[in-house]
């Protein structure tokens, strides 16, 4: 339970690399980065593993990151959206009861979760397992108007609110994400890409 969001509170940010079509034709893995700070203001490390493209291993890799790394001290994990190396979903419930630790989901743009779910019946077979991930995560809401939204599992919205506010130091994005996305990319592609 977070009562009070500290200016140094230390949190996780995971995102993934980029990855080709082909690559989800094979199975191929791309890097899930997790990137480790005080706040929006210093780093204190990092945290990598790999995922399947269009698997079911997002949640299961965020966990054993968490979990077995030196960092004990986490108070909260961020994500950037639901979906990991492609339609890679994760169970936002499940990363909460596991790690033990809240899990702020933050997008600049509203899902269209209509669009997402025919996606998926198309393309898997597995399609209603990965549907049902979908539709447990909790309600999206609205931060900054248009341009900003989360969802928040083991924390109060008001408090998820505050832990984004605290995480960001430019833009709307959460620091730990923006270089999580950063490194991830340059892992992938050779060059960092521009949040």
């Amino acid at each position: 339970m977070i009562r009070k969001v500290k200016p140094q509170i230390r949190v996780v940010g995971f995102d993934d690399g980029t990855f080709s079509f082909s690559s989800k034709l094979k199975g191929e893995k791309t890097i899930l980065v997790g990137v480790i700070m005080k706040g929006s203001s210093e780093v204190v490390g990092v945290l990598s593993r790999w995922i399947t493209v269009d698997g079911l291993d997002a949640t299961d890799a965020m966990i054993e990151a968490v979990l077995s790394s030196r960092f004990k001290d986490l108070r909260v994990i961020l994500l950037k959206g639901i979906t990991y190396a492609g339609f890679n979903v994760v169970d936002l419930e499940r990363l909460h009861g596991e790690t033990g630790l809240p899990v702020i989901v933050v997008v600049r743009k509203r899902p269209n979760l209509e669009a997402m779910e025919a996606a998926i019946r198309k393309h898997f077979p597995d399609a209603e397992e990965r549907i049902a991930l979908l539709r447990k995560a909790p309600r999206i809401e609205e931060l900054v108007p248009g341009r900003l939204y989360f969802q928040a599992v083991g924390v109060r919205k008001d408090t998820a609110a505050e832990v984004i506010r605290t995480t960001t130091r430019t833009g709307l994005t959460p620091e730990p994400l923006r270089l999580a996305h950063m490194m991830a990319s340059a892992v992938m592609t050779g060059e960092s890409r521009r949040e």
